[in-house]
């Protein structure tokens, strides 16, 4: 029981109405006046109840998603053939159903965007795992993807190629540090196909791309050769520099960063070598050299940072 202060009863005007919460009724505590019978259930509207007896609190499903085809806002059939009660279907009900799952699965994957758009998203989810990419640069490349499938620019191209560039694309937006040459490894693809993709996508989007920060490199390319934090702080004070007086414009980001990471290892007293740190890159030696020689000739590796 409990006292509802705030009304008054209408019959013996005392302020003594009960409430009993199991059966809902609402009356007067003095005169015995039933004031309504029945309570507004403030809870939930309904309840899922699982397999194993508990009752599940979720009240709506899956966030809509630009990953999946349908964005997560179709209808599925269930599998099971049993209905809402747990029984088995009948043998007519499960012919009937099993006619409906073909016509829905059809009806899902009818047009030939929907089939090209289901495979790209399948080869972007493939490539999630290879390249461990997250959940926001996904969006942003289903996105793109969806972009030019509505403009056309994927007929009679690969869609492996169309989606690694995609990719690409929202990694370059995101300033998620992944290459093209990681991206063509992973989808299989060469990387000329992908470069031809990419090309046009910002063309005909209209993509405004931020300039890749060569800082950025330093963590992905130090986790390879495990260096410590104050070679990786010391090579971005090098990059810092760089970017300042504009001596970095022009320049492959991964060949600045393992510059500034040799000389940085160089001026600390750790010993090594060109090819190792052209592996982690995934640079070339001379690359390396002619990025040193370039911040020598720029005076930045004489500071003392």
């Amino acid at each position: 029981m409990t006292f509802n202060l705030n009304s008054n009863c209408s019959r013996c005007g005392k302020k003594s109405l009960l409430t009993d919460q199991v059966t809902g009724e609402q009356f007067c505590g003095k005169c015995g006046y039933v004031a309504s019978e029945k309570l507004q259930a403030s809870g939930p509207e309904w309840r899922s109840f699982q397999k194993d007896g508990g009752s599940d609190p979720a009240r709506t499903g899956a966030p809509s998603s630009l990953t999946i085809h349908d964005m997560g806002l179709s209808t599925i059939i269930n599998p099971q053939n049993r209905d809402a009660t747990g029984k088995p279907l009948t043998a007519s009900m499960k012919s009937t159903i099993t006619r409906l799952r073909t016509w829905d699965s059809r009806s899902q994957s009818s047009a030939t965007a929907d089939r090209n758009l289901r495979q790209a998203l399948n080869e972007l989810n493939r490539l999630k795992d290879k390249l461990t990419i997250s959940s926001s640069v996904l969006e942003k490349a289903a996105y793109l993807y969806r972009k030019a499938l509505e403009k056309k620019l994927v007929r009679g191209r690969s869609i492996s190629a169309m989606i690694a560039a995609s990719l690409y694309a929202a990694c370059r937006d995101t300033e998620t540090p992944r290459t093209l040459k990681d991206i063509a490894e992973a989808a299989n693809v060469k990387r000329k196909d992908i470069s031809r993709c990419y090309r046009l996508l910002h063309n005909e989007l209209n993509l405004k791309m931020p300039v890749v920060d060569s800082i950025q490199c330093i963590a992905r390319i130090s986790s390879k050769l495990k260096v410590t934090e104050k070679i990786k702080r010391y090579a971005a004070k090098i990059l810092k520099e760089t970017q300042k007086r504009q001596e970095s414009s022009g320049k492959d980001p991964m060949g600045l960063a393992a510059a500034a990471l040799y000389f940085s290892c160089a001026i600390n007293g750790v010993s090594i070598t060109q090819r190792d740190l052209a592996e982690a890159a995934g640079v070339t030696e001379v690359t390396i050299r002619n990025r040193y020689k370039g911040l020598k000739e720029a005076k930045i590796l004489e500071l003392d940072f």
